[in-house]
């Protein structure tokens, strides 16, 4: 890989948030940059959207008429109630696909089971994405964050970011809209068929147009380059820089960005699993009207990323410290969302109320996007990558744990299953953010700083 760094043989620090940098220049939408985030988008979203089209087509997967439970005079239920006349949905579904008897544990378990290979490759492929290039590895949720160390000048940096995972929200979005409607009129099957064709065609597309750093582009504008390479000039490559695992397992602004990723995510994964089946389940929607519905939260969600990852590099360009700004995007994507979510089932017998409270949880929890989830670019630049993709891979166990948990509470409490689950998530989401607000940094930890190689 190539150094950007021209100062990389002298003894320079690596630069901070809080710092001036110069030069200083007005980005451009239509920048070799900005067109990076934007593939990096669109991979995002057919990764996203092909991790939960099992949760939409589930409504359509399951058969209803053996699970059918007495509420008394509950509004509430468990998710396999999910066309609103059980009698009749067996004929809504095509002929050939296929109807299995799950109950909602064993739907826990098979939701859980989608994030094992993502949990088992994040790190490894942050990890090679670091040393060898993004590229080389191939798109990961992991090793992405690779690019953006080369790519991004720091005052761009949350809205690159956010613009490339904003794509994982709109993927989102399409799958919960899409994946009803085309589960009833060609069945459930052809959902997992149509979004894994438009996969291959984004691979051909980042294969073909996303290169590793702006020293290896062979069409970026010579200017932007230069800008580019100058605004990390004192952010020396990684690749010969070994992992100081045992200072990275000791170091609590780590540890508490990794806690708080968790919590967040475990929030984030309720909504995204769970928001389709309550929907169906306690209003007693049909599958089309419950895909426009569940997904309308992440409508909203994709737009906040966007205008919160811009606000927080306004933030910065007004001298906020970096610290702050992380902190307080932090506590505007937790706080009110988990709230929300925590009154929901109080107020599941008004169904404007309790859609607009779920669309609001969704919306403000991705504010975070600016905050924890990319302080591993602040604390230890240079292993940023690899750290992004550990943090992540460490924060995707919510993604096992949230539904086998909640798939077994919905099981064994009928009346009050969505009580107890949206509780749940508020007391793991508030415990996470707090030690966050405690042990959080954005200052170059020392550990992650640059070292002369003399003695291995």
């Amino acid at each position: 890989m190539t150094e950007l760094s021209p100062t990389a043989g002298k003894n320079s620090q690596d630069i901070q948030g809080d710092e001036k940098l110069s030069p200083r220049k007005a980005p451009s939408i239509c920048s070799t940059r900005y067109g990076i985030a934007f593939i990096v988008h669109l991979c995002n979203f057919i990764i996203m959207a092909q991790n939960i089209i099992m949760n939409i087509t589930m409504v359509a997967m399951v058969n209803n008429t053996s699970h059918q439970p007495s509420f008394n005079d509950s509004t509430e239920g468990l998710p396999v109630d999910s066309f609103g006349d059980p009698n009749n949905s067996p004929k809504s579904l095509p002929a050939r696909a296929p109807v299995y008897d799950w109950n909602p544990q064993i739907q826990g378990i098979i939701f859980s089971a989608i994030n094992y290979g993502m949990i088992l490759t994040l790190a490894p492929s942050g990890y090679l994405a670091g040393r060898v290039g993004t590229k080389r590895v191939g798109l990961g949720y992991g090793g992405q964050f690779a690019i953006w160390e080369r790519w991004s000048p720091p005052h761009e940096r949350s809205r690159l970011c956010g613009i490339a995972v904003s794509g994982l929200l709109l993927g989102t979005c399409i799958a919960i809209l899409l994946g009803g409607i085309i589960s009833q009129t060609l069945g459930w099957p052809s959902v997992f068929y149509i979004f894994g064709g438009f996969g291959c065609i984004c691979f051909l597309l980042w294969c073909v147009l996303v290169y590793d750093d702006p020293v290896t582009h062979p069409w970026i504008n010579i200017t932007e380059k230069e800008y580019i390479i100058s605004s990390l000039a004192q952010q020396v490559n990684s690749t010969k820089q070994p992992l100081p695992i045992k200072a990275m397992v000791r170091s609590l602004p780590l540890w508490s960005m990794c806690v708080c990723c968790f919590s967040h995510q475990w929030l984030i994964n309720i909504i995204i699993i769970y928001a389709p089946t309550y929907i169906s389940s306690v209003f007693n929607i049909d599958i089309k009207n419950s895909g426009f519905l569940s997904a309308l939260p992440f409508i909203i969600a994709w737009v906040i990323c966007l205008l919160g990852s811009y606000l927080a590099d306004f933030l910065l360009t007004k001298n906020f410290r970096l610290v702050t700004v992380r902190k307080i995007a932090t506590v505007l994507g937790n706080v009110p969302s988990s709230t929300f979510l925590l009154v929901l089932p109080f107020v599941a017998s008004n169904y404007i109320i309790a859609v607009s409270l779920l669309t609001l949880s969704c919306g403000l929890g991705l504010l975070c996007q600016p905050g924890v989830y990319i302080n591993a670019l602040d604390i230890a630049p240079r292993h940023s990558s690899f750290l992004m993709g550990a943090s992540r891979a460490f924060a995707q166990i919510s993604a096992v744990l949230a539904p086998t948990v909640s798939g077994f509470l919905l099981s064994q409490d009928p009346e009050f299953g969505w009580r107890n689950v949206f509780s749940l998530s508020f007391v793991i989401n508030t415990l996470g953010l707090i030690f966050y607000l405690i042990f959080g940094k954005a200052e170059v930890q020392d550990w992650a700083k640059e070292r002369k190689l003399t003695h291995l």
